[in-house]
């Protein structure tokens, strides 16, 4: 079920009626919402129901037994039961036939003729967002950061809530989990709900979808057909048609979250306006640049035990946050790139820029966010490519001068430049359009609304493409 479709809209307002009828019967809301979060996930496929269902429910035990057991002993395995069984049932599903094969295909080099068998699995929707989820849960309890819930509908509640449930952002339990017990009616902020979903529709049913189908697809899937100047467009346009893919549905998640009256953190903020690749990532995904810093890179030692180790622990988190994306040696080259880079980055800025980082001109800031830019660009292509042979075409295909121009079109280059230019939009532009609608009277703001979404659905005639980000 997806956001921009009649079926969703039919879903939230019978949803959000229901929820605004149960506002002060807490208990009663939270059983509503989980019920109708598993509805959500099992419009796809409901057999994963029982798998979602079974994630919450180990992690609920485990973390009532780490809180109640009183040897450290016992709940470090505990724990450690718990980490096997979410990535055990995540690597599964995820994993198993790209190792497999890959396996496969080694000893099918060194002159086996048997390998072992490649299954046919469905991958779950979403099944990396709610195994983090479920994970920082119980490592949290371990850590005694927060106290174990005593209510099973709480913890199922938390991992299925159905906005962030398929594509994030990734929500703590810290954060989600006290607002089921001290939200009330008021805190309900109805204008920046709007606000985020009217832009976040904008950008994935227009901005996202057409240069989608108007360009990246056509291009990534056969580069070696197309002129140079049309490949690197088409890069540009995939910089531009994930992060507004992905940041819509953010953004439409949040806001659905605003109007049932429960607050998510922030998982964009303005990534290619970035000064460094450090900073791309505090920009990027914010809910999984932290979910990796805070539970893996730390862990791993992060910059505590010397220069050397510091940039093998980016490394290695870059590298894991790469095949968390996918099965395919493309994402883990792509995560390789970024760890190396943010590697080499912090070793220079270490050894030459450290005193006059904070003291750069308008000129240098505008190479250093360029350069950027181009870097995260040129990943995009490993990210995009469905294999390496797609990889080396179009990196050759950079060179074909004398092809001829066939799909670009003023039309694109406007969508490009105009995503790329929206990057530089202060912070308080939003909140002064936010109070200009505070401003009208009620009725007009139904008017500019329904004029806004029937505009939508005139300009996106074609139908609405599945979010990017529910493959991973």
């Amino acid at each position: 079920m997806l956001f921009p479709t009649i079926e969703f809209g039919i879903f939230f307002i019978i949803v959000w009626v229901v929820s605004f009828l149960l506002r002060n019967n807490l208990y009663g809301k939270k059983i509503f919402l989980t019920i109708a979060s598993y509805f959500f996930y099992g419009y796809w496929d409901f057999r994963f129901c029982f798998l979602l269902f079974f994630s919450s429910t180990i992690n609920y035990i485990a973390g009532l037994l780490i809180e109640k057991l009183e040897k450290e002993r016992v709940k470090k395995s505990v724990l450690i039961f718990s980490i096997v069984i979410n990535l055990g049932i995540l690597g599964f599903f995820k994993y198993y036939n790209f190792f497999i094969s890959s396996f496969n295909n080694l000893i099918f080099k060194l002159g086996f003729t048997n390998g072992l068998p490649v299954l046919n699995i469905i991958l779950p929707v979403g099944i990396s967002f709610f195994t983090f989820q479920a994970l920082s849960y119980v490592i949290d309890v371990y850590r005694k950061e927060i106290k174990a819930s005593e209510s099973l509908i709480d913890i199922l509640l938390y991992i299925s809530f159905f906005p962030q449930l398929v594509a994030g952002p990734i929500v703590r339990a810290k954060d989600f989990l006290p607002q089921l017990s001290q939200h009330t009616p008021t805190s309900i902020k109805y204008d920046r709900a709007f606000i985020l979903i009217t832009t976040g529709l904008f950008k994935k049913m227009i901005v996202a979808n057409y240069l989608g189908s108007l360009l990246v697809d056509k291009v990534f899937d056969n580069p070696a057909e197309y002129a140079s100047i049309e490949l690197l467009f088409a890069v540009y346009g995939y910089a531009i048609q994930i992060y507004c893919d992905f940041s819509a549905y953010s953004d439409i998640a949040i806001g659905i979250a605003y109007l049932l009256g429960y607050e998510f953190p922030k998982n964009f903020n303005h990534p290619y306006r970035a000064e460094s690749l450090q900073d791309f990532w505090r920009r990027w995904h914010i809910s999984l640049s932290n979910w990796l810093k805070d539970y893996l890179y730390i862990p791993l030692g992060g910059s505590r035990n010397g220069k050397l180790n510091t940039y093998k622990n980016l490394l290695i988190t870059m590298l894991l946050g790469g095949l968390w994306h996918g099965a395919n040696w493309t994402f883990i080259i792509w995560g390789v790139l970024h760890g190396g880079f943010l590697a080499i980055e912090r070793f220079f800025k270490e050894k030459f820029f450290n005193d006059v980082y904070h003291k750069k001109t308008l000129i240098v800031r505008i190479f250093q966010i360029a350069g950027i830019f181009h870097f995260v660009c040129f990943c995009w292509i490993f990210f995009r490519s469905n294999s390496l042979e797609n990889v080396f075409s179009y990196l050759k295909g950079f060179l074909n001068f004398n092809k001829q121009i066939t799909i670009l079109s003023l039309f694109l280059l406007i969508l490009i430049i105009g995503g790329i230019a929206s990057q530089f939009v202060p912070e308080k532009f939003s909140d002064k359009v936010r109070g200009l609608f505070n401003r009208l009277p009620v009725i007009a703001q139904g008017i500019v609304l329904g004029i806004y979404f029937l505009g939508l659905s005139i300009l996106s005639s074609e139908g609405v493409a599945p979010f990017i980000y529910f493959q991973f």
